[in-house]
C-alpha cells in the first residue's frame, strides 16, 4: 500500500471524520427534527397532540445532551402560540449550563465527574415536584441521554447520598458495565426505573431520549426514568456481589435496602400504559453513518466494525492497532475503520497518581502496538461523542506518527503510562490530547482508524 497522505492529514482526517459524526447527533438538530408545532396541533415524534384544552408543555430530564435538547425544544416552540406555556427543568452537567428562554438548566454535578451530587438531588428533587403538580391536561416532554443517571440521584429513604456515592464509585472503579452500574442506581432511586413515570400527573408523557447505551435499551438509558424496571432488586444484588472483592466497601443501608426491595418487589404498573411514549431520537449508528459518509467524501474506503464494541478499552485498542496494520498489508488504498461503543478500564492497584479516560487508554494501548512498527500511513483517534472522557479536560486522544516521533523524542514509554491507567499525562506532553469542551450530545465514543 502507497503512502500518498502525509501524517499530518491523516490526522487532520481523521478528527474531521469524528467531529462529522458527532455533528451528525447535534441534540438541538435531532429535537427539532421531532418537535413541530401549527395551528391546530403539536407533533411531537408523530404524535399529534390538539392545541384546544392543551395545558402546559413541563419539560424534564437530564443528561449530558440535556441543555443541546432544550434548545431544541425552545427553538421549536419558541415562534408557535406555545411559547409561553412551555415550563421546565433539566439536570445537566455545570459546564454545559447556558442561557435558556423558560426550562431551566441545573448544574447537578461538576464537568468530569460522573457521580451524584447534592447539588443533583436538589435539581431531581426539583423535577419530581413539578410532574407530580402537572394536570391532565399537560404534556410532559422528557429530554434523556447518556449521564442521565448520575444527573438524576434522589435516594431511596434509608440510603444517604454518601452511602450511593461509595457505592457509585465502587462499582466503576471495579470496571462494572454501564448496565450493572445502572441496575443497581435504579434500585436505589426514586426516580429511576420507571419511577419518574410513575409519579407524573400529566394526561400524556413523552420521552425523547439520545442513546449512549449498545442496543439501545429504553430501560438502561439514563437508569429508564420512563421505563417499567426489568430488572429487579435481587439483580442488583447479583451485581454487587460480583464485585465486592474489587469495591473497597458495600455500604450495610444499601444491602439493607435491597434485600427489603427484593422481598416486597412488584410491577410498575403506571409506566407501562399507553401514556407513556418512549422514542430513541438519536444513537451510535447516527455518527457512524454520517462519519462514513465524511470518510468516502474525503476518499477513503470504509470498513464499519459495528457500533457496539465493548470489553476492555485496552483489548479493544491493541485489536484496532492489528487491523490497521494487517489493512497495509492486505488492502489497496485509503482505508477507513470505523466503530462505536463503550469499553471499559480497569484499574490496576497502584497508589501512582493517574489521570485519563477510556478513550486515552485505548489510544495509549494503540500506540504500545504499534510503538515498535512504522506508523506511517496510520492514525487512530477514539473520542467520547459528549466531548468527556473520564475526569479530564479531553474528549479522547489520536495517535500517528508524528506523536510516536515527539513522545521518543521526550523520553516517553506508553508502556510506562499505561501501567498505571495514567494515559492523560502521556498525550499532553506528546502533542496527542482531542480537546472539544461540551458537545451537548452523547452516543457512546466514536473511533477513527485510518490506514493506507
Amino acid at each position: 500500500m502507497s503512502n500518498s497522505r502525509s501524517n499530518q492529514s491523516l490526522r487532520d482526517d481523521s478528527i474531521a471524520i469524528w467531529k462529522a459524526g458527532v455533528d451528525a447527533v447535534a441534540a438541538d438538530r435531532l429535537v427539532r427534527e421531532v418537535v413541530t408545532c401549527d395551528d391546530e396541533a403539536l407533533t411531537i415524534a408523530g404524535e399529534r397532540i390538539p392545541l384546544e384544552g392543551l395545558g402546559q408543555i413541563i419539560v424534564v430530564g437530564a443528561g449530558k445532551a440535556g441543555a443541546g435538547m432544550t434548545a431544541g425544544v425552545e427553538q421549536a416552540l419558541s415562534d408557535t402560540s406555545l411559547a409561553d406555556r412551555v415550563t421546565g427543568w433539566i439536570n445537566v452537567p455545570a459546564d454545559c449550563v447556558r442561557p435558556t428562554q423558560s426550562i431551566h438548566l441545573h448544574a447537578a454535578r461538576p464537568a468530569g465527574v460522573n457521580e451524584p451530587t447534592a447539588e443533583g438531588v436538589a435539581g431531581s428533587e426539583r423535577i419530581l415536584q413539578l410532574v407530580a403538580a402537572a394536570s391532565p391536561q399537560d404534556v410532559s416532554v422528557v429530554l434523556l441521554s447518556g449521564g442521565g443517571s448520575a444527573l438524576l440521584p434522589a435516594p431511596v429513604e434509608g440510603v444517604s447520598l454518601s452511602d450511593k456515592q461509595t457505592v457509585t464509585r465502587g462499582l466503576m472503579r471495579a470496571g462494572a458495565r454501564i448496565d450493572e452500574l445502572n441496575c443497581v442506581r435504579k434500585h436505589l432511586s426514586r426516580i429511576k426505573g420507571g419511577r419518574l413515570a410513575q409519579a407524573c400527573r400529566a394526561g400524556k408523557i413523552i420521552a425523547l431520549i439520545i442513546s449512549d447505551v449498545i442496543g439501545d435499551p429504553l430501560d438502561v438509558i439514563a437508569s429508564g426514568p420512563t421505563i417499567a424496571d426489568s430488572t429487579t432488586a435481587a439483580d442488583a444484588i447479583a451485581v454487587l456481589l460480583k464485585f465486592a472483592d474489587r469495591m473497597p466497601v458495600i455500604p450495610e443501608s444499601a444491602m439493607t435496602y435491597l434485600r427489603g426491595a427484593a422481598k416486597r418487589e412488584s410491577s410498575i404498573d403506571t409506566v407501562s400504559t399507553p401514556q407513556v411514549k418512549n422514542v430513541i431520537i438519536g444513537n451510535i449508528d447516527v455518527a457512524m453513518r454520517a462519519a462514513a459518509d465524511e470518510a468516502r467524501r474525503r476518499g477513503y474506503t470504509v470498513q464499519s466494525l459495528g457500533g457496539a464494541n465493548a470489553g476492555i478499552a485496552r483489548a479493544v485498542g491493541r485489536d484496532l492497532a492489528e487491523r490497521c496494520l494487517d489493512a497495509q498489508e492486505t488492502h489497496a488504498g485509503p482505508l477507513c475503520l470505523l466503530s462505536g461503543g463503550e469499553p471499559v478500564v480497569q484499574l490496576v492497584d497502584t497508589d501512582e497518581p493517574r489521570q485519563g479516560g477510556r478513550n486515552q487508554e485505548l489510544v495509549l494501548a494503540a500506540a504500545e502496538r504499534l510503538w515498535d512498527d512504522d506508523l506511517s500511513g496510520i492514525a487512530i483517534l477514539s473520542g467520547g461523542t459528549d466531548g468527556e472522557d473520564g475526569p479530564t479536560d479531553a474528549a479522547g486522544a489520536v495517535v500517528d506518527a508524528e506523536l510516536v516521533r515527539l513522545a521518543r523524542e521526550r523520553g516517553l514509554n506508553p508502556g510506562d503510562f499505561l501501567a498505571t491507567n495514567n494515559s492523560y499525562p502521556f498525550f499532553d506532553q506528546s502533542g496527542g490530547l482531542l480537546k472539544t469542551g461540551p458537545t451537548h450530545t452523547n452516543v457512546m465514543d466514536l473511533r477513527v482508524a485510518l490506514c493506507e
